[in-house]
């Protein structure tokens, strides 16, 4: 490509709205233009990055047999309504009305579209196991997105979805998918964890995700230094220390107009791990859970939805707290009001001694056994670095910020069985096939590297995904120079290289920058100093090594260099 014939839009200042270096970099070097918010044209350059990766992705699930399809964008509601999610899924699911005053939704993900797909056409259990992949165009309705491909409403995605006869075979093609994510992730340059994590809207028994590991990474994910163990905060255990105390007479104490759990701490002169906090919430149904953990502890909401089976959770006003005839602050689970659930983490199960609050204004009570009380109990807090690693007993936990660039689900039967979705086996009996899914983030992919792959002069794409494979950059304009750089381009050309040939008549400052920032892995400098030598200068990005050899060598170089960059993409 030429650059003086392209639509590449260099900017030299920070766009507003950019706050990570990552979506400053696409910006800036012409890669996307924003349309709305967290909706995003893809510019030529970055349009090639993601046919980069999405090629990727076709050729490692292609190994795996898996097979592409596309399905529409837009869903009949019906669908939804049929698997339950219609009015579970929340408000990021864009819904809208036809002429005919039919409902209908924008794809955020396609598990509801390929289940029809699969119950109207296989029917054996011959036709089993089947991987049924896309890559294509999705939208939630984000309440904030940010970080421009990072959480965009409108996105490209992979997903597949496996079917299989009996839980063995998902087993099987879970493993696949999850063998099939490394090397593609690998292919494409990241340096990443698999993190155990928490199945949300999507549902399912188990799932991992695929964590590129960023300092502006959305997600804390939890790390043994001893082992293995890895998952994010909403998944993340540890091991805890044992109360081995003697349990007291319960006994209730003055407090006046001491509501906070450091006020409590300080008036009793107690740590915060001898208290427990009590927080109200209710969900969409209208049900009313008291959470419980200790005072050193905080709630984790996603664990907490998971426990009560809720979609969403809303902590209860002072004003709703008083019409249940409770007072904030002194809300503890003795003689609570029948309609509010007790959901005690499980840290407290086995702590006696507790202080809790009385249910009464400027009081609580000490010594409380919550073993005595009819909570039920469950992991609802979150996990703080430096606990115990609950797998290995001996390391500590480490905290990382994550980029989530993939999610692999076994969703067993909990969309077969509310959409029917059946086989007949051997014997002629029908059965429910069992589900997988499986999706990558195609945008956050290319945009996650850049986190991973910058400097303050730009880009530094790995060659597998980058643009170009190679850039020539013809600082000074002559005849002789002229036709060398045509020459060069077409020889590269037809070696099936990849290659920009910045031919502008720009300075040669700005042309340096514009390399620099776009990131190409290879770039060959062509100024009139060297060239009268009969000398080119070739650059590594990523190393900031300067190579200078002759005119005719350069091409045999720039193939051996273009070569070694994937060997050792390979090698990772």
């Amino acid at each position: 490509m030429l650059f003086s014939k392209s639509s590449i839009y260099t900017l030299k200042e920070k766009p507003k709205d950019a706050t990570i270096d990552s979506h400053e970099l696409l910006i800036r070097g012409g890669f996307i233009s924003q349309v709305s918010s967290g909706i995003y044209t893809y510019m030529p350059l970055g349009l090639r990055v993601i046919k980069k990766v999405s090629k990727i992705i076709e050729e490692e699930m292609d190994a795996k047999g898996a097979q592409q399809i596309l399905m529409p964008a837009v869903q009949p509601a019906e669908l939804w309504v049929e698997s339950g999610r219609w009015s579970q899924y929340g408000k990021e699911l864009l819904r809208f009305k036809d002429r005919s005053d039919r409902d209908f939704v924008i794809g955020p993900t396609h598990e509801e579209v390929v289940s029809d797909i699969v119950r109207r056409y296989v029917n054996s259990y011959r036709q089993l196991p089947i991987n049924l992949y896309q890559i294509q165009t999705k939208f939630r309705d984000e309440i904030r997105p940010r970080y421009g491909l990072m959480r965009a409403k409108e996105f490209i995605m992979k997903d597949a979805y496996s079917f299989d006869a009996n839980p063995e075979g998902l087993d099987v093609s879970y493993e696949k998918m999850r063998d099939a994510y490394c090397r593609i992730f690998k292919r494409c340059g990241l340096n990443f964890r698999i993190v155990k994590a928490d199945s949300g809207a999507i549902g399912g028994r188990d799932s991992e995700e695929f964590m590129v590991l960023s300092n502006v990474g959305e997600d804390e994910i939890f790390v043994c230094d001893n082992c293995d163990y890895a998952a994010n905060a909403e998944k993340a255990q540890s091991i805890t220390s044992q109360d081995i105390t003697i349990p007291g007479e319960i006994e209730k104490v003055y407090t006046p107009n001491i509501k906070t759990i450091d006020e409590i701490c300080k008036f009793l002169n107690i740590d915060n791990t001898k208290v427990a906090k009590s927080l109200l919430y209710k969900n969409e149904k209208g049900e009313i859970f008291c959470f419980m953990l200790l005072g050193s502890d905080s709630l984790n909401e996603t664990k907490a939805k998971n426990a009560t089976s809720s979609i969403e959770l809303f902590a209860l006003t002072d004003e709703e707290i008083m019409r249940l005839g409770l007072i904030n602050g002194f809300v503890g689970p003795i003689n609570l009001p029948r309609n509010i659930s007790i959901v005690a983490d499980k840290r407290l199960e086995q702590i006696n001694n507790i202080i809790v609050g009385a249910n009464e204004k400027d009081y609580h009570l000490k010594n409380v056994s919550m073993k005595n009380t009819n909570a039920q109990y469950f992991d609802i807090r979150n996990v703080n670095e430096g606990e115990t690693c609950p797998v290995c007993g001996k390391g500590k936990l480490k905290k990382y910020m994550g980029i989530e660039v993939g999610h692999i689900f076994k969703l067993g039967l909990k969309y077969s069985k509310a959409m029917n979705v059946v086989y007949l086996d051997k014997n002629g009996k029908q059965q429910y096939i069992y589900m997988g899914c499986y999706g990558i983030g195609v945008g956050r992919c290319a945009q996650a590297c850049i986190e991973q792959n910058h400097d303050s002069d730009g880009i530094i794409w790995p060659i597998s995904i980058a643009p170009f494979e190679v850039e020539i950059v013809q600082l000074d304009q002559d005849d002789k120079i002229n036709s060398y750089c045509q020459n060069l381009y077409n020889q590269l050309n037809a070696s099936n290289i990849e290659v920009l040939y910045d031919d502008r008549l720009e300075r040669p400052g700005v042309k340096l920058k514009d390399m620099d920032l776009i990131g190409i892995p290879i770039s060959i400098i062509v100024g009139s100093k060297n060239f009268q030598n009969n000398k080119v200068e070739i650059r590594l990005r990523k190393t900031k090594e300067k190579i200078l050899c002759n005119i005719d060598e350069s091409v045999n170089i720039i193939m051996d260099i273009r070569n070694n960059l994937y060997k050792e993409l390979e090698a990772i």
